[in-house]
């Protein structure tokens, strides 16, 4: 256990699988006190009956503003503070150019680009109040080259990013940080479905999937392995940490070098043991 957010308090949005899960356990681990935002209330709580006091739960839809900002909240009142907001729950969305319905346009960017325009929204006043604080939020790889998520996907993640740039400029005077993680070749249920999804399957069915999801992701990058929840974890946890207090309207790609071209055709045909 060590103590790099020792004395700091966090709501992590998206919390009870994925990369939200992997986040809270290491914000955790790490000395921080942890509000989770989820909703699947039964993960949520089986969490906090595994970490402890430092570990709250909140049922939250962050496609509504008002969830977001009771959330918000009840990290203050709870915890005393909010030190970190995480921006991390996203998901699965629907339709192409020529395909797209206004549903389809609703739901995808009130699900990855409002739930992350209104965390900035109501975490500002309380962190410009404490002279401080870190917002972080999930882009995507997708923000940054085509062919890497789907049509709405990938317009709101670049959306996200934009958002994170400028929302940075105008709050970093008063001490608050933003920046943005962009995740690529992630091993998360998201690929099958999301965690909602993941957890309908039979563990033997959901195990076989995600290891098959493992080992064509590594075929995209240049260490020939794909990343893991944790690995995003661990930047999300240099952003919140004072390590990280002079970054600002960034966004930290995490992808194992795949947005710079991936593999050549020749580092393929030899494969990870005769390149090294």
């Amino acid at each position: 256990m060590g103590n790099r957010l020792a004395g700091k308090t966090a709501l992590i949005t998206g919390g009870t699988s994925g990369i939200g899960e992997a986040t809270v356990k290491l914000f955790i681990a790490e000395g921080a006190k942890v509000m989770i935002a989820g909703r699947n209330a039964d993960k949520g709580q089986a969490l906090v009956d595994e970490l402890g006091a430092n570990a709250a739960f909140i049922a939250t839809d962050v496609m509504r503003e008002a969830d977001i900002k009771r959330a918000i909240e009840a990290t203050v009142e709870k915890f005393g503070r909010l030190d970190c907001l995480f921006s991390n729950a996203g998901g699965v969305t629907q339709g192409d150019a020529d395909t797209m319905t206004a549903d389809d346009y609703h739901h995808a960017m009130d699900l990855l680009l409002g739930s992350v325009l209104f965390g900035i929204r109501h975490a500002a006043p309380i962190m410009k109040a404490q002279g401080r604080g870190a917002i972080i939020n999930n882009s995507s790889v997708a923000a940054l080259r085509g062919h890497m998520g789907g049509y709405l996907y990938s317009i709101a993640k670049a959306g996200v990013r934009r958002a994170t740039e400028l929302a940075g400029m105008e709050l970093g005077q008063y001490g608050i940080t933003v920046n943005c993680i962009s995740p690529g070749a992630i091993a998360t249920p998201i690929f099958f479905g999301g965690s909602q999804t993941a957890l309908s399957l039979d563990p033997a069915h959901a195990e076989a999937k995600m290891r098959k999801l493992t080992q064509n992701l590594s075929k995209a990058t240049p260490l020939f392995r794909s990343g893991t929840p944790h690995d995003i974890a661990t930047a999300a946890l240099f952003l919140a940490s004072d390590e990280g207090a002079y970054i600002n309207s960034h966004d930290l790609v995490v992808d194992g070098g795949m947005t710079a071209g991936g593999r050549t055709s020749f580092e393929d045909q030899r494969g990870p043991a005769a390149s090294r």
